[in-house]
């Protein structure tokens, strides 16, 4: 391989992997935001373990990225041809499991993550506004925070759900009725007679999250993109070292 074709793969491989480093780098910083926000976030992940599990992915996958793109651009700058290596092999795994995980959630985003889904789960698990279980102060939070009620509306409280064996005497929970800067008789909304929040949490979750959902399957497919790229620079590089 000539000389100045070698330079011109050492210099682009380097720019590849600083946009890895770029992209782990924002992972890393999503990841732990959502952990650590304070406005309910935590209880919105807590309370699905896909998202769960997600959320912990992201972290684990940016550390990766994170480190892969210095180590990268090391190996590109040192010409070190087991620096090389070792970085092919580890982006190879790394991209084959984002790939895998991008499948599983396109394969599963219709079990976990629906309307039916959710609705059922609140049915089933919801005690009401004092209880201390974690499913439901859960809810409480995400209803609080996104001034919703149920997952689809206030409806999702009918005489099949847990909540009303358990409170035969209101229609709708305490938290529902709770709404800011607005005067009202609490005794009339816990009877159904004066409903307040008649947004379900669904959609207002999902309209709060779709520019973001957006944003991440963009980053996704430009990290895949750059870490093919960074593979095909390291293989000819690796090639080309003397």
């Amino acid at each position: 391989m000539e000389g100045d074709c070698l330079i011109c793969i050492k210099y682009l491989m380097f720019i590849f992997n600083f946009f890895i480093f770029l992209g782990g780098s924002f992972l890393l910083g999503v990841g732990i935001w959502v952990l650590v926000d304070p406005t309910g976030f935590r209880e919105i992940v807590a309370a699905n373990p896909l998202l769960f599990t997600g959320v912990y992915t992201i972290l684990i996958l940016g550390g990766m990225l994170f480190l892969l793109g210095f180590l990268g651009c090391c190996g590109a700058i040192r010409e070190n041809k087991c620096l090389l290596l070792f970085f092919f092999m580890l982006i190879l795994i790394i991209f084959l499991a984002e790939l895998a995980v991008a499948i599983l959630a396109f394969i599963f985003r219709e079990h976990q993550l629906t309307r039916d889904y959710f609705t059922k789960e609140l049915k089933v698990h919801y005690h009401g506004t004092n209880s201390t279980d974690v499913f439901t102060s859960t809810w409480n939070a995400i209803m609080t925070t996104f001034d919703c009620c149920g997952v689809n509306s206030a409806e999702d409280f009918d005489d099949q759900s847990l909540f009303r064996r358990l409170n035969p005497s209101r229609l709708v929970p305490e938290v529902c009725c709770q709404r800011k800067n607005l005067m009202m008789s609490k005794e009339e909304c816990l009877k159904g007679i004066m409903p307040i929040r008649i947004k379900g949490c669904y959609s207002a979750v999902v309209d709060y999250f779709e520019t973001y959902i957006y944003m991440a399957g963009a980053l996704a497919i430009v990290v895949l993109t750059v870490e093919l790229f960074a593979m095909v620079f390291a293989m000819c590089l690796f090639r080309g070292i003397q």
